[in-house]
């Protein structure tokens, strides 16, 4: 009993620890989480020191997290390592790492020691020093160095001029009546500074960083006797708009404001929030076609969804991106949010003009370029702004812009650039085939099945294949996400359509590489079959196949009988384009066992490579191939039989042939 008792008290204490751990590990901010990954990183150097990601050429330096560590580099430059002493600790001459705990001084003293000089000189023009040398609790966000130096000079001289008031004010809002560490800087909260009761607000991001007002802290929680100091990366100003008074008081949005209005969105941007708005300038609006914006204009649901699609769900301060993020839109879709160097970006491109226009319930940053969400574009236009520009031109000449630029629902098969070969001259049979590319209704993807029939408006139907790696509609598989679009769908395929002109037996007598495989159906008998109805894999020998047999003089009376055997033993069931091979797919031949397919560059059967691939008919496909094809194993005699028929088959009507 005393044992079992022990060892459920040892349980007790285990289980008592693990929860310590986990609400630690729950509890722990995410810039907590940072600066403990960058303790590790800098532990071989001794005690209490940090390794600190820099970006080559520039003074700027961040706690690193793994994937940064890893990669070297933040918003696409590369990195230095550097290692120095974690917040709160120092050096002692002599000894390995930061073994010394900074002394607690006053949040004045403080400041001098922790790169924050220049704060600490206004603070003594201002009158500041006696009261952040004295009794209280307080945070103050002190501005860098740097901070100061690139404070634009009219604006600094508007300050330093007027020390007892502007100065002295602009340094009350960068203070908070309260000790704030970096754990009680929430992502989203807000906190009264000292000039006026003026909110400061705290953003504080999952990669760690921490903002207020858009500055990022690069030295937080420097403890004083009488507070905490935040070193910050730039000077920040009070904040009484909100994001709709920021655009509706610049004359460089007078489009977008218009657009607004006329949207009815500029009530939500007047409400609580946190949103970050990627404004259009008036240039950006410019650049668009009269025509394409005069349409957006003038549809409500398109302009909605243009407008949403500027708008994210979450405030991102530019200091926040380290990295190209997807980041969901009002509109139901992601923009890219990334950086190159100092540049922040959208989708990969640096159009953002001007940054962190920081209102009461959000932040908008000025773009020069409209961004045009799928969901407001017509065909044309999904066509034109995708990898398919060869397709999107021979829709035109095909004279078929009244279909992709209206409203009708329609779904385009859109072939990828390098699936057109030989001339694209726009002939008669060329434009059938354009048209044979757009069907009737709007589709997705998703809701395709196998079996499904589809009308062109060419009036041709069009089958749906689904396989366990693939969706293809005849032989053309989906090579890309749907973009839906205001009225229709685009599908990228990856080979343009070559719809079924007839049944298998068709197709081969059309084709002069299968004039002895015809005579040989005929005479096996199985001309019928190959006409009827049904879902066939035809992987069809070539004369070229029958040339490599060997020939002889004569056939033993069964013969038709035996090439019915032979050639059945080409023919699957069911039907299998190119696109739906993969590695070890396996189809049962109408006689005998199984035949193995594989692919790399080209699809292969038992071994032998696809010459041809998806020559498609009304009740089956054909691949053509060089070479007949034998058993992969000879594992019994009618395996054997087989392959000593076939050679005496084929080579019987290649010798027939001749004569």
């Amino acid at each position: 009993r005393i044992q079992t008792l022990r060892l459920m008290m040892n349980v007790c204490v285990l289980v008592l620890g693990l929860a310590l751990v986990l609400t630690l590990c729950v509890a722990r901010s995410p810039y907590q989480a940072v600066l403990q990954h960058s303790r590790i990183r800098g532990r071989q150097q001794g005690p209490n020191v940090c390794a600190m990601q820099q970006l080559k050429g520039t003074d700027k330096k961040y706690f690193t997290n793994c994937k940064q560590w890893y990669h070297r580099k933040i918003c696409g430059k590369p990195t230095v390592i550097t290692y120095e002493c974690c917040p709160g600790y120092e050096k002692i001459p002599g000894e390995k790492g930061c073994p010394a705990a900074l002394p607690l001084v006053n949040i004045y003293n403080t400041l001098g020691v922790v790169g924050a000089s220049t704060t600490q000189m206004y603070s003594e023009r201002a009158k500041l020093r006696e009261e952040i040398e004295g009794p209280g609790s307080f945070t103050f966000f002190a501005p860098s160095n740097e901070a100061w130096a690139a404070l634009p000079t009219e604006i600094l001289d508007a300050l330093v001029s007027n020390v007892n008031i502007e100065l002295l004010n602009a340094l009350h809002y960068h203070m908070v009546n309260r000790r704030l560490t970096s754990e009680e800087l929430r992502h989203g909260s807000s906190f009264a500074s000292m000039y006026q009761d003026f909110h400061v607000h705290i953003h504080h991001y999952s990669n760690g960083i921490v903002t207020v007002n858009c500055a990022r802290l690069i030295k937080p929680d420097q403890h004083a006797t009488n507070g905490i100091v935040h070193v910050v990366d730039r000077v920040i100003t009070a904040v009484s708009n909100n994001v709709n008074t920021i655009l509706d008081i610049d004359d460089d949005l007078e489009t977008l404001r218009t657009a607004m209005t006329a949207a009815g969105l500029t009530g939500m941007l007047e409400e609580e929030g946190q949103y970050t708005v990627f404004a259009p300038t008036n240039e950006a609006f410019e650049k668009i076609p009269q025509e394409t914006l005069n349409r957006i204009l003038g549809d409500p649901v398109a302009l909605r969804d243009l407008l949403n699609y500027h708008i994210l769900k979450n405030m991102q301060c530019a200091e926040s991106i380290v990295s190209g993020t997807p980041m969901e839109t009002l509109q139901g879709t992601v923009l890219e949010v990334g950086c190159d160097g100092d540049e922040m970006t959208l989708n990969g491109k640096a159009i953002i003009t001007k940054k962190d226009q920081l209102g009461t319930n959000g932040v908008v940053h000025y773009i020069n370029e409209l961004l045009i969400p799928d969901s407001a574009k017509v065909l044309l236009e999904l066509a034109e702004s995708s990898s398919v520009d060869t397709a999107a031109k021979l829709f035109v000449e095909a004279g078929l812009t009244p279909h992709l630029t209206g409203s009708e629902a329609l779904t385009m098969l859109a072939p990828l650039d390098d699936a057109f070969k030989g001339s694209l001259t726009m002939t008669p049979d060329m434009r059938k085939l354009m048209i044979n590319h757009i069907i009737k209704e709007q589709l997705s993807s998703k809701s395709l099945y196998h079996g499904q029939e589809l009308e062109t408006l060419g009036g041709l139907k069009l089958r749906v294949f689904v396989y366990r790696n693939n969706l293809c509609i005849e032989n053309a598989c989906i090579a890309a996400h749907d973009k839906t679009g205001r009225y229709a769908t685009m599908f990228t395929v990856d080979k343009v359509l070559t719809p079924p002109m007839g049944t298998v037996m068709d197709v081969l007598k059309a084709d002069d590489r299968f004039s002895l495989l015809v005579g040989a159906i005929q005479t096996a008998g199985m001309t019928e079959l190959l006409n009827q109805q049904g879902a066939l894999t035809f992987f069809a020998p070539t004369n070229d196949a029958f040339n490599t047999i060997s020939p002889v003089d004569t056939i033993v009376k069964t013969a038709p009988s035996e090439l019915s055997g032979v050639l059945r033993y080409h023919l699957g069931e069911g039907m299998l384009v190119s696109g739906g091979v993969s590695s070890h797919t396996r189809i049962k031949p109408l006689q005998g066992e199984k035949l193995e397919l594989g692919r790399n560059s080209t699809v292969y059967v038992n071994k032998i490579p696809v010459a041809d691939a998806d020559l498609m008919a009304t009740n089956g496909v054909v691949h053509a191939i060089n070479n007949v094809i034998k058993p992969l194993r000879e594992k019994a005699d009618t395996d054997v039989s087989l392959l000593e028929k076939l050679t005496q088959i084929f080579a019987f009507w290649r010798s027939y042939h001749r004569c």
